[in-house]
């Protein structure tokens, strides 16, 4: 790893320690609250309402944005929802692949998994389930620690977002829309996030009182 790499995964793990200790203490009602004021922002978005196949994160029970109730609007809307599954490689590195929920009944029955996040099974009524890479993703709706005004993301530090959308683009069809979730407490200034070559940039955040578009 080169100097540069180094000193941008130092900056990116300070960043991330600074926010995640902002996040841990923030009310269950201020989460609420922001939640409830993100998702009417992402159904009223004209670019979401056209949309056919979505993918969003289901979140972790605390220090995120909930989506528990977006994701229920977009099988509402009968839109094709598709939401994170991570699969660990025989090679030791793991990957992100986005997995088809089908109904209200599907989504109730994915367990707990790692962090208490929802977990969906590989397979769905004894076939397999659908994955993105299978047709063509509309809308892809993000996570991440910390955000800028220059549309810059901070993740976890894994990389699954990053990779699963350059090889979705590899594969010669377009980039789906790339719509970040924020809390208040994400959005940062201009230029404030690190960003290395292979981070995408999002198209837009969507924060409780404003979109970052341009």
């Amino acid at each position: 790893m080169s100097a540069g790499s180094l000193v941008l995964k130092a900056q990116k793990k300070v960043l991330r320690k600074s926010v995640t200790t902002t996040l841990k203490i923030l009310s269950a009602s201020s989460i609420e609250e922001q939640s409830n004021a993100v998702r009417d922002r992402i159904l009223a978005l004209p670019s979401f309402r056209q949309c056919r196949t979505v993918s969003c994160y289901l979140s972790m029970p605390s220090g995120e944005l909930d989506t528990s109730s977006l994701v229920r609007e977009i099988l509402n809307l009968g839109k094709h929802l598709y939401v994170p599954k991570i699969d660990a490689s025989s090679s030791g590195e793991s990957k992100m692949n986005l997995l088809r929920i089908h109904d209200h009944a599907d989504l109730d029955a994915i367990p707990k998994g790692l962090w208490g996040i929802p977990d969906p099974s590989d397979t769905w009524d004894g076939a397999p389930r659908q994955n993105a890479l299978e047709e063509d993703l509309d809308l892809i709706l993000v996570p991440g620690v910390a955000f800028d005004r220059s549309r810059s993301r901070l993740g976890h530090g894994k990389g699954y977002y990053d990779r699963f959308i350059a090889s979705y683009t590899a594969s010669g069809r377009p980039k789906p829309l790339l719509v970040a979730l924020s809390l208040r407490e994400q959005l940062l200034g201009v230029n404030e996030v690190p960003v290395g070559e292979t981070d995408w940039e999002m198209d837009a955040i969507v924060t409780p009182d404003r979109i970052v578009d341009s």
